[in-house]
């Protein structure tokens, strides 16, 4: 008996890379879960734009909060990686993600041990994502919290969990806690400038939209870094109904510590204090429902000066676009009388 060679007519047209692409960019997230929040730990999503600092928040926060006898669990939601590399000293971890891939491809499974690493009572992982242009980033985010589901992510004893997002990626896969409801509040990193302060409005419109849908999700509060006196950030929390939780100010032995992968966050340093009211507060401060603002209530933020208000927006014309003046020919459509 002769097998075919190749594909037969009758054989369905394989899909190209696009549509594959497409169809996995489609996927949506679960619909929102309106029941009563079930966790006993407190999980809390810190929001914020790429690089205003919530890494570094986090780290020093986490360090604190865990020294303050708490047990503490940094989940790192970033495709970078970088939520925990302070944390360790510089040092990257494995990623959830690329073990998964790494340990399926060798037929054996992923153990605890191997995802999740821990120092001075702090335990923290990173969830990863795909290499740049070889998969979506929000269903990396979906997927990597399939594997913590599977690895008893609801049975851990934690007293909080710290997920780190980024808040300037709007596909469904980093709205993830707010729309499922898989945290109780929300806490947005921002600075005084508009970029942070745009992402951190884009987060408030989030958590109100899924509030209408049945949501249980509420902003807890902002904390302000690199703080340097301005005030815009306090004015958007102000006008946005939610409190200022810490302000780090823009302090050059802060940066030099950072950039060396220092922990400020210790007991009995100089920025102690500072990292454990924040501690009290990110316990303390409940679920609000924000007011987020129009991108006029959001420039009005800021002077005129530094948002450019005083362009005016002058429309193009076709001539404008074709850098020619345009022949007007005639029409031929046909009018008739008593139409």
């Amino acid at each position: 008996m002769n097998a075919s060679v190749g594909r037969t007519p009758s054989d369905p047209p394989k899909a190209s890379m696009t549509d594959a692409l497409r169809a996995e960019a489609a996927i949506g997230p679960d619909p929102v879960h309106s029941g009563p929040v079930r966790k006993q730990a407190q999980v809390i999503a810190i929001y914020g734009k790429g690089g205003i600092g919530k890494s570094f928040t986090l780290a020093n926060l986490s360090y604190m909060m865990a020294q303050q006898g708490k047990r503490v669990l940094l989940i790192g939601c970033d495709p970078k990686s970088d939520t925990t590399s302070l944390l360790f000293g510089g040092k990257s971890c494995p990623t959830i993600i690329e073990t998964s891939s790494r340990k399926k491809a060798a037929g054996e499974p992923v153990q605890i041990g191997d995802v999740c690493f821990k120092r001075d009572g702090v335990f923290a992982m990173e969830l990863g994502g795909p290499e740049v242009g070889r998969g979506c980033g929000g269903r990396g985010i979906i997927h990597g919290f399939e594997l913590l589901e599977k690895l008893g992510f609801h049975q851990w004893d934690f007293d909080y969990v710290l997920l780190d997002f980024l808040g300037d990626v709007v596909c469904g896969g980093f709205g993830l806690p707010i729309a499922r409801d898989m945290c109780q509040k929300v806490i947005v990193v921002g600075s005084n400038d508009l970029q942070s302060l745009y992402v951190a409005n884009n987060v408030c419109s989030a958590v109100e939209y899924f509030r209408k849908l049945g949501g249980n999700v509420g902003v807890a509060g902002m904390v302000v870094n690199k703080d340097d006196g301005t005030g815009e950030a306090a004015a958007f929390a102000a006008a946005t109904g939610i409190p200022v939780l810490a302000s780090i100010p823009a302090h050059e032995d802060i940066r030099r510590k950072s950039a060396n992968y220092e922990i400020i966050g210790k007991p009995g340093g100089e920025w102690a204090s500072l990292f454990e009211a924040l501690g009290e507060q990110v316990a303390e401060a409940p679920p609000l429902r924000p007011t987020p603002l129009t991108q006029d209530g959001l420039l009005g933020l800021f002077k005129g000066e530094t948002v450019g208000r005083n362009v005016v927006l002058q429309p193009a014309s076709m001539e404008d676009m074709c850098a020619a003046e345009l022949l007007v020919k005639p029409t031929l459509e046909v009018v008739y009388e008593g139409s």
